[in-house]
């Protein structure tokens, strides 16, 4: 049983960029793989998104700003008309629920593979993925991708700028840039997977620059309601920084003036050092994911405790992810301290059908 007392603050009204929120808990993005093979959103991730409406904000999952950014099969994409429609229908459906939704915009680098995409993929550097990626026909051997020229650097801040509009003109009330879990502007900052000796490699200001420019670009495109996610700790995907105490900030000095909505630090530790740096020179709203353990069932409490601490670090709103895939009404549910569903181990995480994604109870 949640202990009502810790999670108040949780259920305290704030405002982030021009949105007014009813409360402080937003659902993390979690890629789910239930868009079609063109990279279309489908009717259920409407009704699923929907059901889970009374989030503060919703961050909706991945979506690709262009062909070569696939990452998974059943990855949405954000540069056609076709899932620009799609995504419409997702964010009608969550307007009309009540609810408020962000489309986070992701490019995959060298996590992808020319099964998902008909394309080699790319990376700042010609450095494979260790292991495999997902394909149609199953896991294959990660390729080596392809080193970004700075044409391609410059379209692809192009394509996400791009790409911001059309979920603007599809309803989303804003964006959130993914610069994180090993995908390709993570790539770009990691001294692992960057081993460019251009301008957009070697020290930090030029490992920085790339995410720099995109974010400066969609907020030229869209105004300031987009947001950015980093994760320092999260060292997945190859990642390896041997420098992030000193990069993070320095990519957070570099944005202030630009003005983004919020910062989004996922597996977030309101003990490490660097989340109170990060903290102290933010100054806009910071959104925390906190740490719940990948294999482990769902703590009792849903991760409130997690998230008190988090709050009582400087955070201003906290993430969840499978907390609210198996609990549509996560928000009813810890307000009034009701048990929460289990997440299902019995069926897969990611595609199929309504079993496992839009069939999880709701308490009425």
């Amino acid at each position: 049983m949640t202990d009502t007392s810790t999670t108040a603050p949780l259920f305290a009204p704030t405002r982030l960029g021009s949105l007014d929120l009813p409360n402080r808990l937003v659902m993390a993005p979690m890629s789910r793989h239930r868009a079609t093979a063109d990279g279309v959103p489908t009717p259920i991730m409407a009704e699923y998104y929907a059901q889970r409406a009374t989030a503060g904000l919703i961050i909706a999952e991945a979506s690709t700003p262009n062909q070569v950014g696939y990452t998974y099969p059943g990855i949405p994409g954000l540069f056609t008309e076709a899932q620009t429609a799609g995504w419409r229908h997702v964010a009608e459906a969550v307007t009309a629920a009540g609810g408020r939704i962000f489309l986070q915009m992701e490019h995959g680098g060298r996590i992808g593979h020319p099964d998902n995409s008909g394309l080699v993929p790319v990376a700042p550097s010609p450095i494979a993925l260790p292991g495999t990626v997902q394909t149609p026909s199953g896991q294959r051997d990660a390729p080596v991708p392809r080193e970004m020229t700075t044409d391609d650097i410059r379209e692809t801040v192009a394509d996400f700028a791009a790409a911001a509009r059309l979920a603007v003109r599809a309803g989303a009330a804003g964006v959130e840039v993914h610069s994180a879990n090993g995908y390709l502007l993570n790539q770009f900052l990691a001294t692992s997977t960057n081993h460019r000796t251009d301008a957009y490699g070697g020290s930090v200001p030029r490992r920085i620059r790339f995410v720099v420019e995109v974010v400066e670009a969609v907020a030229d495109a869209i105004g300031p309601d987009r947001g950015l996610r980093i994760s320092p700790d999260n060292l997945i995907n190859g990642i390896a920084m041997d420098d992030a105490d000193r990069l993070f900030p320095a990519l957070l000095d570099a944005l202030a003036p630009v003005g983004p909505a919020y910062l989004h630090v996922g597996y977030a530790d309101p003990a490490a050092p660097l989340f109170g740096e990060l903290r102290r020179r933010w100054p806009a709203p910071l959104i925390a994911n906190p740490v719940l353990g990948r294999r482990l069932p769902l703590p009792a409490d849903g991760g409130t405790s997690a998230a008190a601490e988090l709050l009582a670090a400087g955070a201003d709103l906290i993430s969840f992810g499978r907390p609210f895939l198996a609990n549509p009404d996560l928000v009813a549910r810890l307000r009034t301290g009701a048990p929460l569903n289990p997440v299902r181990r019995d069926v897969s995480m990611y595609g199929g059908d309504a079993t496992g994604y839009t069939d999880y109870p709701s308490l009425t």
